[in-house]
């Protein structure tokens, strides 16, 4: 296969999506794709406006389009395509939205089924913790009955068992606002809520909900704190609120943050309210002729990602579209002294964040692949080479003390709270060391920076790496669905550090990865791996599993094989794209980025090209 006519397509196809993504590119030097995320967004937000009332009918029934378009043919709601059953939290939000979106043609007929099946398989009880806490927020479920008042925790110095900063800060900016409302067991309702007494199960154990008691009995509490727990809060809410209104740039954050401050008084015309909203409408993208609400829109990663890619490529950094992009994250480095300084004291500020207006927030991965393209216009300005240098103190500065790198912040890994039984706390509690995140962040300090293992730095990552190796060859990848994805950032960030191409730990992911290649010549990857812990195949091809097989496989082989060929040739048909690769929370949070399809097929055509023609 490997004749002139092969090279000439994979030229000609290459040339072709750069061309493609050059034309895709905005006047401000950004790419603007969908972040597609589960029906959730979409529910709380619309349940949100028709709890304060808000004057727009047309943009509830466009997101009640939006929540009936997701609905499987069964009358369900799942998270991914090939989910089962259905996912009764999903279910739920958009069943209870869809009561709040009256009057609703065929209510009835299209909720039918969905009832059904939350009062048959245990109610709201059997939910997930954040459905349960945001129906409570609404007066729909209980509050539970707990041993202490747990916003004492945002009073907790850093010297007590646990204090905030211990919590992931994604958990932190969720769990603030919640904390305003459940000691006075608050909620808000309207005109608008319904009745779902028939949805909370047989019996009230709900509202001792365990999951609750268990994350915070475990605290030594003073009654002295209960003066200052409030105040806390609500500093912490205001000194994260980013300049578009809001919290730390993410959706549900901030629809939370609405109702907290709203039932604490805050007036619904007040500016942090209304800058709030602002800030969520801003947010909204059209997906397949329906709106849809993105969690935390991803304009900085994606651009991020598209510039590497096309430089990569062969696109030459003078090139007019790609100094307009690079201009661009060179104004979204980060200046302010955000919460990942607790951990990381002596480092100065120098990473990136995922969304535009993200200020406080940065991320490992958004600051090392920013730095790719940074690399290149070091020599071409002072200001290019001074923000090289910063954000890779930054990004060194904030490995972890096990060697491995997290998603945003330094050690937030404590075993007491990942070790709590509530279900994903080590997904959503703690930002522990992942695979893919150490293995990219690797992948860049090797190909970039000329590091290897005569660095100490890159000794510890990689070790960690490959004492974290699965037994069947593989990684776990944290942030993508998810064993390919991750044995994808692993073994490329080895190999990019020196790790010679026998070693042991890439012979078996090798091995592993061929062993799972699908008949078409294609990789595919249910999203179900993420929830139980171990490969499941999807049994079709994704454009993205595919690119992140071959090229780990590209980068493991001096000469492709015949299931390298047959992988390019699956790219170069260009199929359909429309499965989530991004991965948020097991069982209940999945992304189809829409910029994938146009970036890794690219990226591994490009790679595989480079070193073998």
């Amino acid at each position: 296969m490997r004749n002139l006519n092969f090279k000439e397509e994979i030229e000609s196809e290459v040339f072709k999506q750069c061309n493609e993504l050059l034309s895709l590119q905005k006047t401000d030097g950004t790419w603007h794709f969908c972040f597609e995320n589960s029906v959730i967004t979409d529910a709380y937000m619309l349940i949100l406006l028709r709890t304060i009332d808000y004057k727009n009918e047309n943009l509830i029934k466009r997101i009640a389009d939006r929540i009936l378009y997701k609905q499987s043919l069964d009358g369900l709601w799942r998270v991914y395509p090939d989910e089962e059953p259905a996912n009764l939290s999903a279910t739920i939000q958009a069943y209870t939205a869809l009561l709040y979106a009256q009057p609703l043609s065929h209510t009835e007929e299209t909720l039918q089924n969905a009832k059904h099946y939350i009062v048959s398989n245990g109610g709201i009880k059997n939910a997930d913790l954040l459905t349960k806490v945001f129906l409570a927020m609404n007066g729909l479920y209980h509050w539970p009955e707990l041993p202490i008042d747990p916003a004492i925790l945002f009073s907790l110095p850093q010297t007590s068992p646990i204090s905030r900063y211990d919590i992931s800060s994604y958990a932190r900016a969720h769990f603030a606002p919640v904390l305003l409302m459940i000691e006075s067991k608050k909620k808000l309702t309207s005109r608008y809520t319904p009745d779902l007494s028939e949805l909370v199960g047989k019996t009230q154990q709900g509202s001792n909900i365990e999951d609750w008691i268990n994350l915070f009995s475990i605290l030594n509490i003073r009654d002295s704190y209960n003066n200052t727990k409030k105040g806390n809060i609500l500093s912490y809410i205001q000194n994260h609120i980013e300049p578009d209104g809001t919290l730390l740039s993410y959706g549900l954050t901030t629809i939370f943050m609405v109702y907290g401050l709203l039932s604490n008084g805050v007036d619904r015309t007040s500016s942090i309210i209304q800058n709030a909203l602002s800030g969520l409408m801003k947010m909204f993208c059209e997906v397949d002729g329906t709106l849809h609400l993105q969690n935390s829109p991803s304009t900085t990663w994606d651009t991020s990602l598209i510039l590497y890619t096309l430089l990569e490529a062969g696109v030459p950094p003078t090139h007019a579209n790609l100094l307009k992009g690079a201009r661009f994250l060179l104004s979204q480095q980060q200046a302010k002294y955000g919460d990942w300084t607790v951990h990381n004291p002596d480092a100065l500020p120098g990473g990136w964040g995922f969304s535009i207006g993200n200020t406080q927030h940065p991320d490992l991965d958004d600051t090392q692949v920013a730095l790719r393209t940074i690399a290149r216009y070091c020599r071409t300005s002072s200001s290019y080479y001074s923000s090289y240098e910063k954000g890779l103190s930054w990004l060194l500065s904030m490995q972890n003390d096990d060697g491995g790198w997290a998603a945003f912040e330094k050690n937030t890994n404590r075993y007491l709270i990942g070790s709590l039984p509530i279900k994903h706390a080590k997904d959503a509690l703690i930002d522990p060391s992942t695979p893919d995140l150490t293995g990219r962040t690797l992948e860049f300090l090797g190909s970039y920076h000329g590091m290897n293992q005569d660095h100490h730095s890159i000794k510890k990552g990689v070790s960690w790496l490959l004492s974290n190796q699965e037994l069947n060859g593989s990684w776990y990848g944290r942030w993508g669905v998810c064993y390919i994805y991750g044995t994808w950032a692993a073994v490329t960030g080895l190999r990019s550090c020196g790790v010679h191409k026998n070693e042991r730990a890439l012979q078996k992911a090798k091995k592993w990865l061929l062993s799972i290649q699908n008949e078409d010549g294609g990789w595919g990857e249910s999203c179900e791996s993420d929830s139980s812990r171990k490969y499941v195949s999807l049994n079709k091809s994704t454009p993205s599993q595919t690119a992140w097989a071959l090229n780990a496989l590209t980068s493991i082989n001096d000469q492709p094989n015949s299931k390298m060929e047959e992988a390019v040739s699956w790219l170069l048909s260009k199929q359909e794209a429309s499965y989530p690769t991004g991965a948020g929370l097991p069982g209940a949070f999945y992304i189809r980025y829409h910029s994938y399809e146009h970036i890794w097929p690219l990226l591994a055509l490009t790679h595989y090209y480079k070193k073998y023609y």
